[in-house]
């Protein structure tokens, strides 16, 4: 196999160097197995719930059967005459309640899990894949786009939003702040107030302190590259996440999964 050989650009916008990229870059897109793997991930976060047995039964309620020119459902006794009890009637419990014992979390095999981090990384270095999510990467020298080690150095948000810029993701940082909006619905009282598009993301080989600098970029993320998994490439189980590597990471990378994309 023919290695795929890519640049490397300091924080200035300026190529330096170049790097061979691991052979798990050529790992074929399997979006379906990457949805398998994000929602797996995503349903072990979720809190089993369920209703009382008992809720919607407490009640004298009684049908007064026949004679009396009313439907026969269950009713009150005392002064109303309304319906209670029985599914399906006005006032009545609720027919078939979430149970806290059905079974939420998804499983998924180590191979497979393993298959849609690959093939989440080689989504990265598709220039069509990254386009076709909605990224702005016109001003983007290279897809994958790698950067000397210095950039996990900086320690200020103002720093790491200046050489984002000078890489070229201006119109990307913009794309992200006008995308934020108040959300419709309920969940606007429930903590979530607003919601924003998702932007670039940042891979490291160590943190010396652009992941909290990062943080206050909207949309911007920062992660180890030995903490990668499926779901922060491919937010929404969507693939070609804009993903930023630096040169000691993709190093890094190849000596994890040095045997390339088999799962």
């Amino acid at each position: 196999m023919v290695k795929k050989v890519a640049k490397v650009f300091n924080l200035e916008g300026k190529a330096v160097g170049k790097i061979d990229l691991p052979a798990l870059f050529a790992t074929p897109l399997r979006p379906d197995v990457i949805k398998r793997a994000v929602l797996a991930m995503q349903s072990n976060r979720l809190q089993p719930q369920g209703r009382d047995p008992m809720a919607g039964k407490r009640t004298t309620a009684e049908s007064r059967g026949t004679g009396s020119g009313q439907a026969r459902i269950p009713r009150r006794k005392g002064g109303s005459a309304k319906g209670a009890f029985a599914p399906g009637t006005v006032g009545g419990r609720e027919g078939h309640p979430p149970l806290s014992e059905k079974i939420i979390v998804k499983k998924i095999s180590k191979k497979e899990k393993r298959l849609a981090l690959f093939s989440a990384i080689a989504a990265t270095a598709s220039k069509e894949t990254v386009a076709k999510r909605g990224h702005n990467i016109e001003d983007i020298p290279q897809i994958p786009l790698i950067v000397t080690p210095e950039i996990e150095s900086l320690h200020k948000t103002k720093e790491v939003e200046e050489a984002l810029i000078r890489l070229g993701a201006l119109s990307e940082i913009f794309r992200v702040r006008e995308s934020r909006k108040v959300r419709a619905g309920k969940g606007k009282s429930r903590g979530r107030k607003m919601k924003q598009s998702i932007g670039p993301l940042i891979v490291i080989a160590e943190n010396k302190g652009i992941i909290e600098a990062a943080h206050n970029i909207p949309g911007v993320d920062a992660v180890a590259v030995t903490d990668l998994n499926a779901e922060i490439l491919a937010p929404g189980t969507h693939l070609g996440r804009l993903t930023i590597w630096t040169s000691d990471a993709i190093e890094k990378l190849g000596n994890l999964y040095g045997h390339g994309g088999q799962a």
